[in-house]
């Protein structure tokens, strides 16, 4: 592009407008998201102004890394913002991830850091893990694997009292029959305090 010389300048009053006809370089931004998009030298004819989402001061450079730079949301200077667009994000509060799309500073339930896991949550500057929280999340999967093993086992021993109630078991089914029960009894003494350590007892085979 041509740079305009003093003589062909265009010369901007107070209103924006040009006081003398003549060239002057322009510095664009986009228009939603004000982030700088490059420059034209422009032809301005007395008493006209610059195009629209352009400014006359040039840009500072260079380009920082990491950063990009876009026009103050009052349009009076250059600012260099975070962009963090394209890059994952999780929220403090729910921990789901969600991506960047905008240019600027994260807003405050946003972090780059990623939880380690269902339990952790955010002390205000990292995740730390709810050791409560999964200590209780552990007890309820315990005590649902012990009621499911529970459960198998009343309807075992039901479907064989049947068969010795009728005369009809034999006596695979009648030692079966026992096993069940010893098993149900070993579950009703199961120590869920010794979490994660429970030592299950093995069910029967038949």
């Amino acid at each position: 592009m041509m740079t305009p010389t003093p003589e062909m300048r265009a010369v901007l009053a107070v209103d924006g407008l040009a006081a003398q006809a003549g060239w002057l370089r322009v510095y664009h931004v986009d228009a939603l998201t004000r982030e700088y998009d490059g420059y034209s030298d422009e032809y301005l004819m007395a008493g006209t102004g610059i195009p629209a989402h352009s400014y006359a001061d040039e840009p500072p450079q260079p380009a920082t890394e990491g950063q990009a730079l876009r026009r103050s949301s009052d349009g009076l200077h250059w600012e260099w913002v975070p962009d963090l667009r394209g890059q994952t994000v999780y929220d403090t509060k729910t921990r789901q991830p969600q991506g960047v799309n905008e240019l600027g500073p994260l807003p405050v339930h946003l972090t780059l850091q990623p939880p380690a896991g269902a339990f952790d949550r955010w002390d205000g500057e990292q995740w730390i893990t709810d050791n409560a929280a999964y200590q209780e999340s552990l007890l309820k999967a315990a005590r649902q694997a012990c009621e499911t093993r529970r459960q198998t086992a009343h309807d075992r021993i039901r479907e064989l009292t049947y068969a010795q109630e009728l005369g009809m078991a034999t006596e695979q089914e009648t030692q079966s029959l026992k096993d069940w029960k010893i098993y149900l009894v070993q579950l009703s003494r199961i120590d869920l305090s010794l979490l994660p350590d429970i030592d299950w007892p093995t069910p029967p085979s038949h």
